[in-house]
């Protein structure tokens, strides 16, 4: 084995891996299948702020760059397009286990309810049951 392949395989396996950011979408090829870490931010805004309204049955996967965990079983999605989808999982499925980022494996570049799951990072997997949009709140004076 070439000492190059060896220190590369090494830095991998002790997590040394140069210029990783935690907090990005990271996307992985595995033998044709697309696995997609997505990061969990801490909520920026009060859960009041927004207007949920009927959402789409599939989003683009390449569109999501980051979540935030939004209720007991829910994962907001936010988009490169500044907007946000919520997630809304099955009933037996408590969001806070996805606190620590979690992975998709969209099909056919798209992550749809009713048939995609979600996968946390200590092994759990819920249904994505539907997706709501939100809106930001206009606040009257």
């Amino acid at each position: 084995m070439p000492i190059t392949l060896f220190l590369s395989l090494l830095q991998a396996m002790l997590g040394l891996a140069a210029a990783e950011q935690p907090d990005q979408v990271r996307t992985l090829v595995v033998q044709e299948e697309v696995i997609m870490r997505i990061p969990v931010r801490p909520r920026p805004m009060q859960p009041d702020a927004w207007e949920v309204q009927k959402g789409p049955k599939c989003i683009d996967a390449s569109t999501i760059r980051g979540a935030a965990l939004s209720g007991r079983e829910s994962v907001d999605l936010m988009l490169y397009d500044r907007s946000r989808v919520r997630a809304e999982l099955s009933e037996d499925c408590p969001a806070l286990d996805f606190y620590n980022g979690f992975y998709v494996t969209p099909e056919n570049g798209k992550l749809c309810a009713k048939r995609d799951d979600i996968h946390s990072r200590i092994g759990r997997s819920c249904r994505i049951e539907r997706f709501r949009r939100l809106v930001p709140r206009v606040l009257s004076r």
